[in-house]
């Protein structure tokens, strides 16, 4: 029954992904077919405006009006996604009728599975009406409601297309937060979020720089790691916590930061920012030696494997960890290149759920048991 499950549900699916970088949207095209890899057939990526990037970052905190602003917020999310749904259409030479449904991460503003919660805003009835295909939204709910902490969820998804019989891989998301999936050679799957990576990174680089991020990792590489800075910032309990464990913006912000700066406000710039370089690199490689100590090869995906500082940090913290002997390396040595993976991982959802399968893994997430996530809006 499975596997006549998984038939029906073959077709093109639309993934769309905007992470806690907040800079735009990535989206993907991808055909699967039962028993086959993905065919991916298109990309898109569409920025934000400052506008709404100022509306979401306001969200990530307690204000005034919010829900005004929040559904505000949500019909400028579904407009953008609608601009990239159609790049995706155009440049893939598809049209609506092609494409069986559209799994939507929607946009983080809250994550609180402790409290049982976890907002991801987005209209998808909006966004349905818009590209006239099926939309499957809100992945994370479910997951949530079965006591699980709703992330990370793209593990089973990268058990499916990285997975590697009799050796253990690590596959590392570098997005605003850093979460790693272990792969392990017996076939069992873990994951969980280690810390902040490009959250901080892009704050840092916004306020000094005066740009969204720090390219290549230039502005990180004109300074030094401040080693007392470093260890006040390692001195935060999120990071010795078990899995399963997730965090977000609701503790690594820009708030998070300027507290752990006031004794240090004689470190220069460039060296704050090679100190959260280092602080990125860190906080990975010490789980990974926790937790998958006979790691093979460490495989970097997300907006952070853009940054080349970043990845000779990882190196560094690895060979300093006991897992000295595992490459840092992208995943595009897998076949799959680093900014498609999300997406990738959201179209695989959506087929999930069409299919009436399950999409998280309860021994990732602690939820009391697998479950078909998301909600679907019909076209």
């Amino acid at each position: 029954m499975a596997k006549e499950a998984a038939a029906k549900a073959d077709g093109v699916y639309f993934g769309l992904m905007s992470g806690t970088s907040m800079d735009g949207v990535d989206g993907i095209a991808v055909e699967f077919a039962t028993g086959k890899a993905p065919v991916v057939r298109s990309e898109a990526f569409v920025g934000f405006s400052d506008t709404l990037r100022d509306a979401l970052f306001s969200l990530q905190q307690p204000g005034d009006n919010e829900i005004e602003r929040e559904a505000l917020a949500a019909n400028a999310l579904a407009a953008r996604y609608t601009v990239c749904c159609h790049e995706l259409l155009r440049s893939g030479n598809l049209s609506a009728e092609d494409v069986r449904a559209i799994g939507v991460h929607g946009q983080t503003v809250r994550h609180r599975p402790e409290k049982g919660y976890t907002r991801q805003i987005n209209n998808p009835a909006l966004l349905a009406e818009m590209t006239h295909i099926d939309i499957v939204a809100d992945f994370r709910s479910r997951d949530v409601a079965a006591g699980g902490q709703g992330a990370p969820l793209v593990p089973a998804f990268h058990a499916t297309v990285f997975g590697a019989k009799g050796e253990t891989r690590v596959v590392c998301n570098l997005g605003g937060i850093s979460n790693i999936t272990i792969l392990s050679a017996n076939g069992a799957v873990r994951g969980f979020d280690c810390g902040p990576a490009n959250a901080l990174l892009d704050e840092w680089a916004q306020r000094h720089l005066g740009k969204p991020f720090d390219e290549h990792g230039h502005f990180a590489a004109g300074g030094q790691v401040d080693r007392p800075l470093l260890h006040a910032l390692l001195d935060e309990p999120f990071f010795e916590l078990q899995p399963p464990k997730s965090t977000g913006r609701d503790l690594f912000n820009p708030a998070w930061l300027d507290a752990k700066l006031q004794s240090f406000s004689t470190v220069q710039p460039a060296d704050v920012q090679a100190t959260l370089t280092a602080l990125t690199a860190i906080t990975v490689a010490r789980e990974v030696e926790r937790h998958a100590p006979d790691c093979k090869a460490l495989y970097v995906c997300g907006g952070g494997a853009r940054n080349a500082e970043v990845l000779k940090a990882l190196q560094r913290a690895m060979e300093e960890s006991g897992v000295s002997g595992a490459p840092v390396l992208t995943t595009d040595a897998l076949g799959v290149p680093p900014h498609q993976v999300e997406p990738l991982a959201f179209a695989w959802l959506a087929m999930r759920h069409v299919a009436r399968e399950p999409g998280n893994l309860s021994a990732v997430t602690g939820a009391a048991g697998e479950r078909v996530l998301g909600a679907l809006y019909p076209r």
